[in-house]
This record gives C-alpha cells, sequence and structure tokens, in this order.
C-alpha cells in the first residue's frame, strides 16, 4: 500500500461507482495501471466489494436499537446456535461478539417500537441460551461511515 493505493481508496469509498477514467485523473494515474491497482485492492481484499447506501428510515425503518445481549454460557454451541438465529432475522442489521460484561452487540432496525417490541418478545427472548438482554435506543447519529478512510 502506498499514496496512490491510499488515495484511490479515498476516492472510492466516496463514490464507488466512479468510472476509471474519472479516478485515474483524480489520483494521477493513467488508465490502465489505476486499473491494476483496484483490482489488486479487490483481490487482496481490501476493496471487499461495492454496495448502495440505504436510508433505512425512507424504506420505512425509522427505528434503530441496540440491544447487548448476554448468554447463559460462552461454549460454542450455544455461540453457534445464537449466531445461526440472529443471522436469519431480518430487523438485525448489526451484531458482533464483545468482550466484557456482555457478549452480543446487535443494532436493530424496525419500522416502530411496537415492531421493535414484537421481536424482542417473541424472536430474541426466545433464542435458547439467551440469559439478559439490555436495549438502548438512540437520539441522533452524530457519525456514520462504513469503514474508517484510507
Amino acid at each position: 500500500m502506498d499514496e496512490i493505493d491510499r488515495r484511490i481508496l479515498r476516492e472510492l469509498q466516496a463514490d464507488g461507482r466512479i468510472s476509471i477514467q474519472d479516478l485515474s485523473a483524480r489520483v494521477g494515474l493513467s488508465p490502465s495501471p489505476c486499473t491494476r491497482r483496484v483490482k489488486q485492492l479487490e483481490k487482496l481484499g481490501i476493496v471487499r466489494g461495492y454496495t448502495a447506501l440505504i436510508d433505512e428510515a425512507k424504506l420505512g425503518f425509522g427505528v434503530s436499537v441496540f440491544v447487548s445481549v448476554k448468554l447463559e454460557k460462552q461454549i460454542d454451541d450455544a455461540l453457534q446456535n445464537f449466531e445461526r438465529k440472529i443471522k436469519s432475522y431480518p430487523e438485525v442489521v448489526d451484531c458482533w461478539l464483545m468482550t466484557g460484561t456482555r457478549d452480543y452487540l446487535i443494532r436493530i432496525a424496525t419500522a416502530d417500537l411496537t415492531e421493535f417490541e414484537e421481536f424482542l418478545t417473541s424472536r430474541l427472548t426466545r433464542i435458547d441460551g439467551v440469559a439478559s438482554i439490555e436495549s438502548s435506543i438512540p437520539l441522533r447519529r452524530i457519525k456514520s461511515g462504513n469503514a474508517r478512510r484510507a
């Protein structure tokens, strides 16, 4: 990774749909070497893919809730069971295995608090091995990003 690779990454983070022509002009390379560098960044897994950023609220999912989950036991079977279930729920946007007093931190997106309550009581609390759940409702997003800038 050199400074040109970092400039390529910054430009792709700002606009993943940028053409190679525009990208190469912005980073100071001709199109062929720019294309080779982008392909190499993809091959190395530094660029994992390209996606559209979706406004969840405009899709009708205006409520986000952060939920901390503690399991009864932190053994492989319990972790795998919990993770398998969580992956199947479309309301779960992010899920992280954590250190500290809680085992998982989850972000759930729903239309409203009634839908969140339904998800909580009929799905999340019914996963085998869940010992406790703590929910926090964010008031305002201060900063958002997909990844740290290169």
